[in-house]
């Protein structure tokens, strides 16, 4: 039974196939992860996988709460005439009304598909684009501006503001140097500069944009090669620092919000990060040119006394199993904690689901470099 099966999916591919001359159809594919919760107020998430670089191999996948199934690069199988599908290294996604949409880095554009039917609505380009942030109708678009290469001297980076009704880009400003993430607070704009293409010579700033005029109120100097940015409840901003992967090492800043000034350095690596109520959920890979990866770090920071409450965000010993955590993401409901393991880059992730005290709850495949997630209400 099991040969045939296999046969009639292989017979099924190769027709597929045929149906777009020489274009790959990948056929998604679904699992039951978990039991149905169709009492959630969050009905899933989207999450991107970002895919190898030259290889248009960025994909979406999908979580269904209300089914309890994980569904497998649904992108292409609702939008089979898109050539190419979603395209080059997917960087971020994000919900806003009733649209999603996702920066696709390396194909220099912001895909923006429906949120029920997963129907692609419109391509916007913007070169090199990076993150997304949302406000009072506007996206927020980081964008490395110049093409992907080591130069010294990259050209600076801009934020694109797009307007969420006609798609279209409406106003630029320009900021530092290969901006990465973003946040938005009292109608300012933070953005994190990295300088990732000036190597050695890294940015160092977070740049404060105007929203109403759109214009760079000022530059605060954090350090060197910055890249996440996360704001907590009571308004402080935290962003953390890549390093220069030698001798100085990823860690942590907070940002008074008020003063626009640097109020805390916390000396905690961080690869990735995420804020629910109180608590700032971490891991950090630490990466040195010369040692390659370090130990994986796990931890969470209360964001009221900014000291680490947890060394764990796992409490079952399932982090032996994760090769490269990457990302992360914490269900504002059910507090639940999920975390993605990139694997070697090459082949397919793995998601995993842990309770809110750390027991695995279920993992599954993704694709390609899972990375972000975007729940659904």
């Amino acid at each position: 039974m099991k040969n045939i099966i296999t046969f009639i999916i292989l017979l099924s591919t190769l027709f597929l196939q045929s149906c777009r001359k020489d274009e790959l159809i990948y056929l998604s594919d679904s699992s039951t992860v978990t039991i149905p919760q169709p009492e959630n107020n969050i009905k899933g998430f989207y999450l991107l996988n970002e895919g190898n670089m030259g290889m248009n191999s960025a994909t979406i996948d999908k979580f269904d709460y209300q089914m309890g199934v994980y569904t497998r690069d649904v992108y292409s199988e609702n939008n089979p005439n898109i050539v190419k599908e979603l395209g080059d290294v997917g960087n971020d996604i994000k919900i806003y009304g009733s649209k999603v949409y996702a920066t696709i880095n390396v194909s220099n554009l912001v895909e923006v598909f429906d949120l029920h039917s997963g129907k692609h609505i419109k391509a916007i380009h913007v070169p090199n684009c990076r993150y997304l942030a949302f406000k009072e109708g506007k996206a927020y678009v980081s964008s490395y501006s110049g093409k992907v290469a080591i130069d010294p001297n990259a050209e600076i980076g801009f934020v694109a503001e797009i307007d969420t009704l006609s798609l279209e880009v409406i106003r630029k400003v320009e900021v530092g140097h290969q901006p990465e993430e973003m946040v938005i607070h009292n109608n300012k704009l933070y953005v994190a500069n990295s300088g990732g293409y000036r190597v050695p010579a890294y940015d160092t700033t977070v740049s404060v944009v105007d929203l109403n005029n759109f214009t760079l109120l000022k530059n605060i100097e954090v350090a060197i090669n910055l890249h996440r940015m996360r704001k907590d409840m009571d308004g402080d901003i935290y962003v953390s620092s890549r390093g220069d992967y030698g001798k100085t090492p990823s860690s942590l800043y907070i940002i008074d919000s008020q003063a626009d000034t640097v109020k805390q350095h916390l000396k905690i690596p961080i690869s990735n990060m995420t804020i629910n109520e109180d608590k700032l959920y971490f891991f950090g890979t630490p990466y040195t040119h010369d040692a390659g990866q370090g130990k994986v770090n796990y931890g969470i920071l209360n964001t009221k006394t900014k000291e680490i409450i947890s060394t764990h965000l796992i409490q079952d010993g399932t982090e032996k199993n994760i090769l490269i955590p990457y990302g992360l993401a914490v269900n504002p409901e059910t507090k639940e904690i999920f975390i993605t393991d990139a694997q070697d880059y090459v082949g397919t992730g793995y998601i995993y689901c842990f309770t809110p005290n750390g027991q695995l709850k279920w993992r599954t495949l993704g694709g390609n470099i899972p990375a972000h997630f975007a729940f659904i209400y």
